[in-house]
């Protein structure tokens, strides 16, 4: 009888030790653990989720009000969940299947980040500070400095209004900056047009070739020169590549969505830039000269520019030709601006053409004073002219409003005998 209770007593001890082990094995669910479950039940409140560690969890009806799509609970049906809170004021355990969810798509921004890859998202929201475009179960946010398309310049109202005109459009984004433990997913819509349009220029570097000439719309305006769209990349016409004259800003010649014929100059494959030209379709004026002009002959011209050695002349058909320093007096003057200025026009005397080196030589001191006398009363005469047709045109034009207004004063008094009448 002694032994039966002494083994009855060591089986006991053994069953407790069993369970000890099994439930020092047995984790305790943690805050943020993902976890599998069964749905036991489903009602208004919720969801009540077997998660197979003895206990079981709760999913409030407010959490999965918060997914983005309509999902129907059965009984049964296997369901991954985050842990929220091991152990709330009545003593359950808090799941969300929402986080759980987001869990994922936090997983999948992170890998489309590492990946460098473009995603298209549905604009959903505006405000003054950006978009917001939904991903997944999350809400990604578009800085207004990343939107395309914004002009410089506007009032925050008219920002603001541009950017909800983008409410329900896709646009295409790129992920810069995942940080889940901020909850903060910023996208950014010019980056990802940036690496298209890179991915385009590689394309259509591979297709052109120098010496090409091709169609495109001018995109942008810089001191430096013009972009031109060729069909989804860039080429920069310089501002040296522009017109055969030269140029002081690139809007003196093109507008921004002007189309243009422009000549393929140079191409950097490595460097993926497209160099093109728009003089280069057009008659070299330099090789008109011979025919236009010889030593000795008396030519008009304005000053486009004054420098420390002279000045540059504009002259028919669209270049530039040198006055020097030495050829403007007898003495020669301390420096050009103290005999002329921009915008001046000049009667001179060429003295060298040098079409192979586009040089027209000019001076200033060897025009006669008599020729000078001819041709200032010749311009006093064309002012005149000119002065004479604006006045005449400016009387005509008063002439006219006078008869308007006459009309109109009798349209009125008729008006106003009728209404008597």
């Amino acid at each position: 009888m002694q032994l039966d209770n002494s083994l009855d007593t060591l089986a006991d001890d053994m069953d407790f030790a069993a369970l000890l082990e099994a439930s020092f094995a047995r984790q305790e669910p943690q805050r943020g653990d993902i976890v599998s479950g069964t749905i036991l039940a489903v009602d208004n409140q919720g969801l009540i989720i077997d998660i197979g560690l003895g206990r079981d969890g709760v999913v409030e009806r407010r959490d999965l009000e918060r997914i983005q799509d309509d999902v129907e609970y059965t009984l049964g049906d296997s369901v991954d969940v985050m842990v929220i809170r091991p152990e709330d004021e009545e003593g359950n355990l808090l799941l969300s299947v929402s986080q759980a969810r987001q869990s994922e798509d936090w997983k999948q921004a992170e890998d489309l980040l590492e990946a460098d890859e473009v995603w298209q998202g549905m604009v959903t929201e505006a405000n003054r500070g950006g978009l917001i475009v939904p991903f997944g179960n999350l809400r990604g946010f578009v800085p207004a400095s990343h939107v395309v398309g914004l002009s410089r310049g506007l009032s925050e109202d008219e920002r603001k209004d541009q950017m909800q005109a983008m409410v329900g459009q896709k646009i295409t984004v790129k992920i810069i900056e995942v940080n889940w433990k901020r909850r903060r997913l910023v996208f950014s819509q010019r980056e990802a047009q940036r690496e298209r349009r890179e991915a385009r220029k590689e394309v259509l570097l591979e297709k052109l070739e120098e010496g090409d000439v091709h169609r495109g719309v001018v995109s942008g305006l810089r001191d430096f020169g013009a972009f031109v769209d060729l069909g989804g990349a860039d080429g920069l016409i310089h501002i040296s590549e522009l017109a055969w004259h030269r140029v002081k800003h690139p809007r003196e010649i093109l507008n921004v969505g002007d189309e243009v014929e422009v000549y393929v100059l140079r191409l950097d494959e490595e460097g993926k830039r497209i160099g093109l030209s728009l003089k280069r379709l057009q008659q070299n004026p330099w090789e008109l000269i011979e025919s236009m002009y010889h030593v000795g002959q008396l030519v008009d011209g304005t000053v486009s520019r004054v420098t420390q050695f002279g000045a540059f002349i504009s002259m028919e058909p669209g270049i530039e030709a040198l006055l020097h320093i030495s050829q403007m007096a007898d003495p020669q003057p301390e420096h050009p601006s103290l005999l002329v200025h921009e915008g001046q026009q000049l009667l001179m005397r060429v003295i060298s053409v040098e079409p192979d080196k586009q040089r027209l030589g000019l001076s200033l001191r060897e025009v006669t004073a008599e020729e000078q006398e001819r041709w200032d009363e010749k311009r006093r005469e064309e002012q005149a002219r000119l002065a004479a047709e604006a006045a005449a045109q400016e009387a005509e034009a008063a002439e006219e409003a006078g008869f308007e207004a006459a009309d109109t004063v009798e349209l009125e008094t008729a008006t106003q005998l009728e209404v008597q009448e």
